[in-house]
C-alpha cells in the first residue's frame, strides 16, 4: 500500500523553450527543477491566485493614476505660467505705431531665436519650474 504522504511521481512534456527556462531558473535558485515546477504548480492552482493577481493590478493601476495626476498638475501649472505671462505681456506692452513695427517684427526673430535657445538650456540642465513649485503649497480656492 503506498504511503499517502510520500511524494508522487509525474512526468510533464515541456515545451523545449519551457524546458530551458525552468533549467536555468532552478540553477540561479540553486533549487531541483522539481522543487520549482511542484512550487508552480502549487502556485497555479492555488485559491487565492486571482487575489494576488488583483492586487498587483490594484497596484499598478494605483501608480497610474498617480502618475496621472502628477501629470494634471504639472500641466495646470504650464498653462497658468502662460496665461500670467500672456496676460502680463498683453498690460504691459502698448501696441507699436506703424512706422516701428517692421523693426520690431525683425527684432522679435532674433528675441525668438535667444528664446528657444535659453529654454533648451533650462530644459538641458533643470531644475524644472514643476520641481521648483513645492506640491504641498496649497491653491487658492477657485470660483468654479
Amino acid at each position: 500500500m503506498p504511503n499517502p504522504n510520500k511524494k508522487q511521481r509525474l512526468s510533464v512534456y515541456l515545451e523545449p523553450g519551457v524546458a530551458r527556462a525552468l533549467a536555468e531558473y532552478a540553477a540561479r535558485r540553486a533549487q531541483s527543477r522539481s522543487l520549482v515546477a511542484e512550487a508552480a504548480i502549487a502556485s497555479f492552482l492555488s485559491p487565492d491566485v486571482a487575489e494576488r493577481q488583483e492586487a498587483a493590478l490594484t497596484k499598478r493601476l494605483d501608480q497610474l493614476d498617480r502618475r496621472m495626476a502628477r501629470l494634471e498638475r504639472d500641466l495646470g501649472i504650464a498653462v497658468e505660467t502662460l496665461a500670467v505671462f500672456v496676460r502680463f505681456w498683453l498690460t504691459t506692452n502698448p501696441p507699436l505705431p506703424e512706422p516701428a513695427q517692421a523693426a520690431a517684427r525683425a527684432k522679435a526673430g532674433e528675441r525668438y531665436d535667444a528664446f528657444v535657445a535659453a529654454l533648451g538650456r533650462r530644459l538641458a540642465k533643470g531644475p524644472k519650474l514643476g520641481q521648483e513649485i513645492s506640491e504641498d503649497v496649497p491653491g487658492e480656492p477657485s470660483n468654479e
